[in-house]
């Protein structure tokens, strides 16, 4: 890759240093020219995910936030705790580039490119907050003609986690799947997906307004697990549909312990044979996201067939292969705008993404609030 290149663009930066304080800014970067197999994207539109709050914050303290530079050239800071640098030690002063996908227009190609010249495509390839991206064109899905940049920004991280939730199930030999903060926009693809395929989904909130979002959505079961009959109705929702695996987005507390204990006790309400080490059905829960920060508590009745493990997208392709993974893409393409559809609260500019009114807003990662940057707003 030529490197020598001088035209540049603006990428957003995440840097924690050793003495613990957190800084994003904003830098201007070389534009490689791409090589053979590569393209280089002018980015359109590319989310914010929960997955890339983790790289963009890490565990800051936001209530130390701070705004300098200027508007233009905005930079954030905000103090780390000290106890929690050393889960950093890899990251520590070194500028990170942030934005796990995103989608935009192919500006350049390499010589076995040249078909993406002009194509509006979607990629996954980390560093999507960037005006410009060199990947290769292995790594971008080529959008229907009639799609934009922000209809497919969301197209890999989202709808192939939601598709390998449910590929995980059919592969492992379950019949029906749990899926936790299910109102999320991820829960409403798998929501989507399971009514399509004809899957038993058992939806688990956290308030009555997500209840009746999803309810509305045609979710058969959705359930709030703050309510005071939640383990009733989570057994009952277990005994209906089968579902002996669940994927759980909190990642700690106690609802996977609860989810195992209603998956146990939905289990021995159809059984026709006592065991004293309970059911021999398998019961697995796994945790993809940390949405609840305290440790993972488990506790109740499991049985002795069960298991707690995690599940992320980028290992579960690498494990399915090439092949698998270019169908589970198709599908996405091909649904674009029906199961994979994505909404948005409001479009950022890269500077705007700086602010510490926006920021103070899509780091709480709210259903509802998702936000989506397009590096190139405003410019030419």
């Amino acid at each position: 890759m030529n490197t020598q290149n001088q035209e540049q663009g603006l990428q957003l930066r995440s840097r924690v240093s050793s003495q613990g304080e957190l800084e994003l800014s904003l830098a201007r970067v070389a534009i490689p020219e791409p090589g053979p197999d590569e393209v280089v994207i002018r980015v359109e539109a590319s989310p914010i995910n929960p997955s890339d709050l983790g790289l963009l914050l890490g565990p800051a303290d936001l209530s130390t936030a701070r705004a300098g530079g200027t508007a233009e050239s905005p930079v954030i800071t905000a103090t780390i705790p000290q106890p929690t640098l050393n889960a950093l030690a890899s990251r520590l002063d070194k500028s990170l580039p942030v934005g796990n996908e995103g989608a935009g227009v192919v500006i350049k190609a390499g010589a076995n490119a040249r078909e993406l010249l002009g194509k509006t495509v979607a990629a996954l390839g980390g560093g999507m907050y960037s005006q410009f991206r060199v990947l290769k064109a292995s790594n971008c899905l080529v959008l229907p003609a009639d799609a934009t940049p922000a209809d497919g920004a969301s197209c890999f991280v989202n709808p192939l986690t939601a598709l390998g939730m449910v590929e995980t199930m059919r592969r492992e030999g379950h019949k029906a799947l749990v899926h936790t903060a299910a109102a999320s926009n991820l829960g409403q693809m798998l929501n989507k997906i399971c009514l399509k395929d004809g899957i038993g989904l058992v939806n688990i909130v956290r308030s009555p307004e997500q209840v009746a979002l999803l309810r509305e959505l045609g979710a058969a079961h959705a359930y709030d697990s703050t309510s005071s009959t939640f383990t009733e109705d989570l057994t009952r929702a277990l005994v209906e549909t089968g579902a002996t695996l669940a994927f759980d987005a909190t990642g700690g507390g106690q609802l996977a312990g609860q989810i195992l204990a209603c998956m146990e006790a939905a289990a021995n309400r159809t059984a026709t044979t006592y065991s004293p080490y309970g059911s021999p059905i398998h019961k697995q829960v796994y945790v993809y996201g940390r949405l609840e920060p305290r440790p993972l508590e488990l506790t109740g009745n499991f049985g002795m067939a069960w298991g707690v493990g995690g599940w992320l997208l980028i290992p579960f392709m690498e494990k399915i292969g090439p092949q698998a993974t270019q169908k589970l893409r198709e599908r996405v393409a091909a649904e674009l705008k029906t199961t994979f559809a994505s909404h948005y609260a409001a479009e950022l500019s890269l500077a705007e993404a700086l602010r510490l009114d926006v920021l103070s807003v899509y780091s709480k990662r709210s259903t509802g609030k998702k936000y989506l940057i397009n590096p190139n707003k405003g410019l030419s």
